[in-house]
């Protein structure tokens, strides 16, 4: 089906139709809605090379994520597709693995023109490398971030909510209350712990206990709790920095023979779906994840249209979802 068939079928004119493929504003709306029916009706995919050709833009974005096994970032991309569509645009997505190398290869995009911007999820340690190769195109940095304020980023705020769920626990009586973290070349795995420490001391609480995960997995949780379980004193609740380390905690501490929330309460981090899956289900600090991907890209679409604006960081809110487990 081609733009002029279009044209024909809805009775407008080529020009018309070409407008509203572009998102142009000064088409009417009765215009609008007769295009939009003829291309539902007709099934039409515009050839976006065609489209490149023409217009010197390709409205595509690269989005790189660490992890996309990882629920929260699924979550998160699936909420930058949804945004990126409303508005013409397309993504193409690079599980990077935090690799630079990995990196390097999907960012060779950038010199050819066929993305207009870029939103990463990549660990804070890796950005001035990142930002080395990015240059001059558009970025936002979602979820992780610099601090410096030359990047435009959205996220929350992590030792804010990691305090929460201490202070959470704290009042409901635990006093040995440790942590499950990961990797801290992540800014969320500094802040969560910096958050975790300082909520401590506030509540007068000397005990504390950090065991690190190598990944943000099932396996990688249950064994760093069993690494937690094998101390001689034990915990009486565990805050982990990821629902699906959470996972392998609460099957750690039920392999010991242990149950969850009688002998050790379990909170997540992420309000992601499979934490309502879990017996008992989990009690876990739930971030905004698709509103996060939709804002990150509305802050790319503002750097590709308006590069002169200052970079913006933008902070979402989060909420402690309280289930059984704690």
């Amino acid at each position: 089906m081609s733009i002029q068939k279009i044209a024909r079928l809805a009775g407008v004119s080529v020009a018309t139709v070409s407008r509203v493929l572009n998102n142009n504003s000064t088409v009417k709306e009765k215009n609008r809605k007769k295009v939009l029916q003829a291309i539902t009706e007709s099934n039409y995919q515009p050839n976006l090379l065609a489209r490149q050709l023409r217009t010197a833009r390709s409205l595509m974005i690269l989005v790189m994520v660490s992890d996309i096994s990882n629920p929260f970032c699924a979550e998160v991309v699936k909420g930058i597709e949804e945004e990126a569509e409303k508005n013409g645009f397309r993504i193409l997505l690079c599980n990077s693995g935090s690799e630079i190398e990995r990196s390097r290869s999907s960012l060779g995009l950038l010199s050819g023109k066929m993305v207009e911007g870029v939103i990463t999820m990549n660990a804070f340690s890796k950005l001035p490398e990142m930002s080395q190769l990015i240059r001059n195109t558009p970025w936002v940095q979602c979820a992780e971030y610099s601090d410096n304020g030359e990047t435009s980023c959205v996220g929350i705020d992590d030792i804010s909510c990691a305090q929460t769920v201490v202070d959470y626990l704290a009042k409901a009586g635990y006093r040995r209350i440790a942590m499950i973290n990961h990797d801290l070349s992540y800014n969320y795995a500094r802040l969560r712990q910096q958050g975790y420490v300082q909520q401590l001391a506030q509540q007068g609480l000397s005990w504390q206990a950090i065991s690190y995960a190598d990944a943000l997995s099932f396996s990688a949780g249950k064994e760093a709790t069993m690494r937690l379980l094998a101390e001689n004193e034990q915990p009486d609740a565990i805050f982990t920095v990821s629902d699906t380390l959470a996972a392998g905690v609460m099957a750690a501490i039920q392999a010991a023979g242990l149950s969850v929330p009688e002998d050790i309460a379990v909170v997540g981090f992420d309000g992601t779906e499979i934490s309502e899956m879990f017996y008992p289900p989990l009690t876990t600090l739930a971030q905004p994840s698709r509103e996060m991907g939709r804002e990150a890209f509305r802050l790319i679409q503002q750097r590709i249209e308006q590069p002169e604006k200052p970079a913006e960081r933008v902070i979402m809110q989060a909420h402690l979802v309280k289930r059984a487990s704690a």
